[in-house]
C-alpha cells in the first residue's frame, strides 16, 4: 500500500473551485447535436460562388441528420460525428440572365473520412444552365469543403471550452498572465475591464455591446419577456418565466439562467450561462433599454464571462439574438404593410 501522499496523482482529490472531474481522470460526455444543427446552418447557408459562368448562392439547409458529441478521458477529447445533409442552391447565368436551381447533397460527414475525402454531390433542375451546375462542383464544391472545416474547427475547439478543466495552480497562473498589461488597442465592442470572479472562481471578463433596433423601448422589451416572441426570434421552444427568481431556457437548453430584476420597457437583469461553460458558472447580464424615437437603443453588460468564451459570447449575442431580432422586427413591419 503507497504511503500517504505518495499514491497515482491521477486518483488524488485535488483542492478546486469547481470540484469537478478532478485532473480531468473521468469520462465525461457531451452531446453536441443541437449546437451542430445551429453550426452547419451557420457556416453553410449564404455562401457565394461566383465565376466566369455566373454567381450562384447557398441557400437553405433542406435536411439535416446525424448526431455529433464529445468525450473527454484521461485530458484527451474524441469526437464522434455523423451527418446527412442536404441544402438548395440557386444561380443566375451570366450572359443570359437565366435562373436555375438545385441542390447540394453530403450523404457521409463523419469523423471516419477527412473533409477532402467526403463526399459532395451536386445536381440541378432540369432545363439548360448546366454552366452554374458545373460551377457549384468546383468552385461550390471548394467553398462547401471550407465551410465544414469551420464547422469541425469550432466543434473542436468553440463546443469544447470547458471539457478540459484547468487545475487550481493553472487557474492561477492564468489569472495572473490576465492581469498583466498587454498594452494592445481592444475593439469598441468588448470593454475591456478587470478579471471579475463571477460563480466558481475562473478568470472572467465583462463585455459590452449596443445595439439599435427599429422598435419602440416597449416592444423590444417585450421581445425578451414574452414567450412566444422569445420561441419566434430564437426559433426553438423556450422557458420564459419575466418575474424575479423566473427561470429562462433558450436554444433547447444551451442558454440558461434566471430573471433577477425586472423594469418595465426600461431593464433586465439574468443570471445568464452557456451550457459549454464550466458547471454553475453563471455571469450576470443587464439589458438596458432606451427609446430613441421610433427607435430604440438597447445597452448589454454582460459581466463574468470565462475568458475564454468571450468571443464566442459576443458572436451569441450579436448572431442568435440581435441579428434575429432585427429579422423578427423587420417580418412584423412587413406583415403590417
Amino acid at each position: 500500500m503507497a504511503k500517504w501522499g505518495q499514491g497515482d496523482p491521477r486518483w488524488i482529490v485535488e483542492e478546486r473551485a469547481d470540484a469537478t472531474n478532478v485532473n480531468n481522470w473521468h469520462w465525461t460526455e457531451r452531446d453536441a447535436t443541437s449546437w451542430s444543427k445551429r453550426k452547419l446552418k451557420e457556416v453553410l447557408e449564404g455562401l457565394v460562388v461566383e465565376g466566369e459562368a455566373g454567381r450562384c448562392e447557398i441557400g437553405d439547409l433542406k435536411h439535416v441528420e446525424g448526431e455529433a458529441s464529445c468525450n473527454s478521458r484521461k485530458g484527451k477529447l474524441i469526437f464522434f460525428y455523423e451527418w446527412n445533409l442536404r441544402l438548395s442552391w440557386k444561380g443566375t447565368v451570366k450572359e443570359s440572365g437565366e435562373k436555375h436551381k438545385g441542390s447540394v447533397e453530403i450523404p457521409n460527414l463523419s469523423e471516419e473520412n477527412e473533409v477532402d475525402d467526403t463526399e459532395i454531390n451536386v445536381s440541378k433542375k432540369k432545363g439548360e444552365g448546366d454552366v452554374l451546375k458545373d460551377l457549384m462542383r468546383t468552385e461550390g464544391t471548394t467553398k462547401v469543403r471550407e465551410a465544414l472545416r469551420d464547422y469541425l474547427k469550432a466543434l473542436k475547439t468553440e463546443f469544447t471550452l470547458g471539457m478540459i478543466l484547468p487545475t487550481k495552480a493553472a487557474v492561477g497562473q492564468e489569472l495572473a498572465m490576465e492581469r498583466k498589461p498587454s498594452g494592445s488597442t481592444v475593439q469598441d465592442s468588448v470593454t475591456p475591464q478587470s478579471l471579475d470572479m463571477v460563480g466558481v472562481k475562473i478568470p472572467t471578463v465583462r463585455i459590452h455591446m449596443r445595439e439599435v433596433f427599429n422598435s419602440p423601448a416597449d416592444d423590444l422589451y417585450s421581445i425578451f419577456t414574452k414567450k412566444e416572441l422569445v420561441q419566434k426570434f430564437s426559433k426553438c421552444p423556450a422557458v420564459v418565466e419575466a418575474e424575479k427568481g423566473g427561470k429562462l431556457q433558450m436554444f433547447e437548453g444551451c442558454v440558461s439562467g434566471e430573471y433577477t430584476e425586472l423594469v418595465p420597457s426600461q431593464r433586465i437583469v439574468l443570471k445568464w450561462r452557456c451550457r459549454s461553460w464550466p458547471d454553475e458558472h453563471y455571469a450576470t447580464v443587464a439589458l438596458n433599454f432606451q427609446d430613441l424615437a421610433a427607435q430604440s437603443e438597447l445597452e448589454l453588460e454582460c459581466k463574468g464571462v470565462p475568458v475564454s468564451h468571450e468571443e464566442s459570447t459576443r458572436q451569441c449575442w450579436k448572431k442568435q439574438y440581435f441579428e434575429e431580432i432585427h429579422i423578427l422586427l423587420q417580418q412584423s413591419k412587413d406583415n403590417m404593410e
